[in-house]
């Protein structure tokens, strides 16, 4: 599913509009965007937590030379699915 059917689904789920739906989902991305920047996290009961974690810096290869390059540390986000929409998936 991508973007445009996520968003088809939520406007016949909710019964709005395209438009309306698109707000919505854009907003609650916005949301979680905004929060994880900010190093929190969002709990979304019974669907998961997007959370940020710490990747240390270490040493990788170039894949054409095989030359040996550092890759930076960063912060990427993870999301752990909660027990409800694992349940539901098994």
């Amino acid at each position: 599913m991508n973007k445009t059917e996520l968003i088809e689904h939520i406007a016949k789920q909710a019964d709005i509009s395209k438009a309306a739906a698109t707000r919505a989902l854009e907003a609650l991305i916005g949301g979680v965007k905004t929060t994880l920047k900010k190093n929190g996290s969002v709990s979304i009961v019974g669907f998961g937590t997007f959370a940020v974690t710490k990747r240390a810096s270490r040493t990788g290869r170039n894949p054409r030379t095989g030359a040996a390059i550092k890759i930076k540390a960063a912060k990427v986000p993870k999301f752990r699915p909660g027990k409800a929409l694992k349940d539901h998936l098994n």
